[in-house]
């Protein structure tokens, strides 16, 4: 399908244009595994798809008993950080239903970590989930300096990671995330955290877009003037700098990076700059990531309104 060009719907899914991952999630579903163990297998030097293609696979296996068979019958690296990524996934979904059982899976998932990180030692993604797991035991390590509020933190752990991969796009936005308010931080210590790690990036790294992911964490529809946040000087500067030096870049990636180009296109929208904000947006085609939309109201309807003020075409019925 075209790029702009809109005869169904909008594509929803996570895999997006990776058409291997796709087929590899559709064989999940049916109880498959050989064709998880081929996308992961491959990307053995390629930490950032091999981060996402295993939360994505796992995202598909999490409520089945795939994973736990896979590493039964063929243990290796590959079967065992899916696991550690469907415990991963497991442990976070109880805690934020409030079950009681989240400590045991927790437990659990700490262990399925473990041992994915000594199956394939130089791989970060096994440390990257057990940063994500982070959020339930609340370490407080001291900040580095550098950071106005210095917020206590997982930051032994994060730099662990990043002496693996230094700009690791998930490790970045799991720390990230430590520090959000629904996780027992606060709105003072995210915005402190998503400028400290976006300086640090060069400005050609789609980290630059963690101020605006804080923006969107942030966001409270009842406060005045809230939609008009974005229309900020610095906001605009974030917005147009990232797009002006990231945004190139993206025609390189093996895949399109759909939610980091969402949040752009969204931004740019917001800030009233519907020329980028159209660049952006063809640049994704169909694909479509339902945050930061979802924060607004129906992903779909928000999408939409977006895409017919830049005067791009919207599914019918939208």
């Amino acid at each position: 399908m075209a790029a702009g060009s809109f005869e169904g719907q909008y594509v929803w899914s996570p895999a997006a244009d990776d058409r291997a991952l796709a087929r590899a999630c559709m064989d999940v579903r049916a109880g498959r595994y050989l064709s998880a163990h081929e996308v992961l297998k491959e990307t053995r030097d390629d930490f950032e798809v091999r981060a996402h293609r295993s939360l994505v696979l796992a995202s598909v296996a999490a409520d089945s008993d795939l994973a736990e068979r896979w590493l039964a019958e063929e243990p290796g690296a590959e079967a065992a950080l899916l696991w550690a990524r469907v415990a991963m996934l497991r442990a976070l979904r109880m805690a934020d239903a409030g079950d009681r059982r989240q400590g045991a899976l927790a437990r659990i998932a700490r262990s399925a970590c473990d041992r994915a990180a000594k199956e394939l030692p130089e791989d970060p993604t096994p440390w990257v989930a057990q940063l994500a797991l982070t959020r339930l035991d609340r370490p407080r390590d001291p900040a580095p300096q550098g950071l106005l509020t210095a917020p206590a933190g997982p930051w032994y752990l994060f730099a662990h990671i990043l002496r693996l991969d230094a700009w690791h796009r998930e490790a970045h936005h799991r720390f990230l995330s430590y520090f959000f308010t629904r996780y027992g931080g606060s709105s003072s210590a995210s915005w402190d955290v998503a400028a400290f790690l976006s300086q640090r990036a060069p400005a050609t790294s789609p980290l630059r877009l963690l101020p605006l992911v804080a923006l969107v964490e942030d966001y409270d529809p009842t406060a005045l003037l809230a939609d008009r946040t974005w229309e900020q000087p610095q906001w605009i500067t974030t917005a147009t700098g990232i797009h002006r030096n990231w945004f190139p870049r993206v025609a390189d990636y093996r895949f399109t990076p759909v939610l980091d180009l969402s949040y752009l296109a969204h931004a740019l929208f917001m800030a009233k700059r519907e020329f980028e904000a159209r660049e952006v947006f063809t640049a994704m085609g169909p694909f479509a990531a339902r945050m930061p939309w979802s924060a607004f109201g129906d992903p779909a309807e928000q999408l939409s309104r977006a895409r017919r003020s830049c005067g791009l075409p919207v599914p019918h019925g939208s």
